[in-house]
């Protein structure tokens, strides 16, 4: 992919993000999934606890077929990872997760890695859970969402979001023929989620009042399934549906206002005015307008970082920093002359070689070749907007910290400094690091063999890290 290309679709597909506070309370830290936080990590960091489940987590999908023979598509990126770890959410000086490997959630110490309570559903608990005041709130495989204290780990309210209570095989075990494979979001007082993978037994969207769990209104989709993490606006739902394009939904109603165009996948990033999905089937994210159900533009790229006026791009083999307002500036003086461009080459096309026409198609042949260069200019102009650009190996996930990026990949996480790309420290983890949350001072590292590595500035870690089993 060109440089130029890059630059187009990362600023197409980008603006301002809140960063969140001390606490990484959802997926990602917020209901756009921003992935950032203003949480600060002066210092190297290195372990200062784990915590490793008896079992691994056991995804929904394995991965995608090696190739496509029928469109000739080959080298497949797996599309639906939302669950290969234990994602993490923390809150205060505690940290929850779910566990698919045994149908659990659990609250650790962020001190000390000890399990201070656990509390079993039915089936796998896939995603993260979603905190609010002293709630955590999830769902299940069992087809049931939960409202838990997350000081004690008590039952507040529990509901089925399933028509019935009809139990199907579903990764050796018996689940809900209705799921949750989404997770959950809770804003102005109402809890959102949706249960169901298969549209023609009707996929459940629903709104439950986040103090009692009566239901507010529920919506049916027959066309779609509901796989991955919601994102929320004030006024939107979007909702991931797997390898198939998010749906977009009201979030006073439930009730759909369209399906964007692009090749799928479960992660997503919602900006000010921009979905931002994929990876798609060759591992390209798209960038859709929320004013429009169309593509806008595509890149190679696996996640996205915001925040101000610089973007971070994450790829398998690189991470990039982008000047995001000096470029957006050029972009849009070329989208302006592209435009004329296009429509003056209709009408040129429109004239034919009619002789009587000669003198017109002349004085636009000589404008088309001014926009050219300007376009050219424009260009020019884009492509020395790339601030820093690093090669990476660790493509799985990346987040900021304060003014540290943090990216894992198999067997380390390592942190980078926003200003250079320079990589300022290295940590060893247990296999694949899928998940990352910064919170409390820490950073914590969710991997493939259900690892939690808790990692802290070296200052305050003691020189024997401790190794805790459930």
């Amino acid at each position: 992919m060109t440089l130029q290309n890059f630059c187009t679709a990362l600023i197409l597909s980008v603006g301002l993000v809140h960063l969140t506070a001390a606490d990484w309370t959802t997926y990602r830290g917020d209901y756009t999934r921003s992935g950032a936080s203003t949480n600060p990590l002066p210092g190297t960091l290195v372990e200062a606890w784990s915590w490793t489940s008896t079992h691994p987590p056991q995804p929904a999908w394995q991965g995608e077929a090696k190739w496509d023979g029928w469109n000739k598509v080959f080298d497949l990126k797996p599309r639906q990872i939302f669950d290969r770890a234990f994602h993490v959410v923390v809150q205060g000086k505690r940290a929850y997760f779910g566990s698919s490997a045994d149908d659990q959630v659990r609250c650790l110490d962020t001190q000390t890695g000890k399990v201070l309570w656990t509390f079993f559903t039915e089936g796998p608990v896939r995603l993260a859970p979603t905190l609010l005041n002293n709630r955590i709130f999830f769902g299940s495989d069992d087809g049931c969402l939960y409202c838990l204290d997350n000081l004690s780990g008590e039952l507040v309210w529990k509901v089925r979001v399933a028509p019935e209570d009809r139990r199907i095989p579903g990764n050796g075990r018996l689940i809900s023929a209705w799921p949750v494979r989404t997770s959950v979001i809770v804003q102005e007082g109402l809890v959102f989620a949706t249960a169901g993978m298969f549209p023609a037994d009707g996929v459940h969207l629903i709104a439950l009042d986040a103090a009692s769990g009566a239901e507010k209104w529920r919506q049916i989709q027959t066309d779609l399934p509901a796989q991955g993490y919601l994102l929320a606006s004030k006024t939107r739902l979007y909702i991931p549906a797997g390898r198939n394009n998010p749906a977009v939904c009201d979030i006073a109603t439930g009730r759909r206002t369209r399906v964007v165009e692009g090749n799928g996948g479960t992660y997503a990033l919602l900006t000010d005015d921009m979905l931002v999905f994929g990876p798609g089937q060759t591992g390209q994210l798209g960038a859709v307008e929320d004013s429009s159900s169309d593509q806008l533009a595509t890149f190679q790229g696996n996640q996205m970082i915001v925040v101000g006026d610089r973007s971070y791009l994450h790829s398998d083999t690189a991470l990039s920093a982008l000047d995001r307002k000096r470029y957006l500036e050029f972009a849009r003086e070329r989208k302006r002359l592209s435009s004329r461009q296009n429509a003056l080459g209709k009408k040129l096309k429109t004239l034919g070689t009619k002789p009587e026409s000669a003198s017109e198609r002349d004085a636009l042949k000589s404008q088309l070749t001014e926009l050219g260069k300007g376009i050219d200019t424009a260009t020019l102009g884009m492509d020395q907007c790339l601030i820093w650009k690093v090669r990476s190996t660790w493509q799985e996930c990346v987040i900021l910290s304060g003014e540290t990026l943090i990216a894992g990949g198999r067997n380390e996480v390592v942190g980078i400094t926003t200003s250079n790309g320079v990589v300022t420290w290295r940590q060893p983890v247990r296999g694949i690091a899928y998940g990352l949350a910064a919170a409390d001072g820490a950073v914590f590292v969710s991997t493939d063999s259900g690892t939690i590595h808790c990692l802290r500035p070296s200052r305050q870690t003691a020189s024997s890290s401790a190794a805790l089993k459930p």
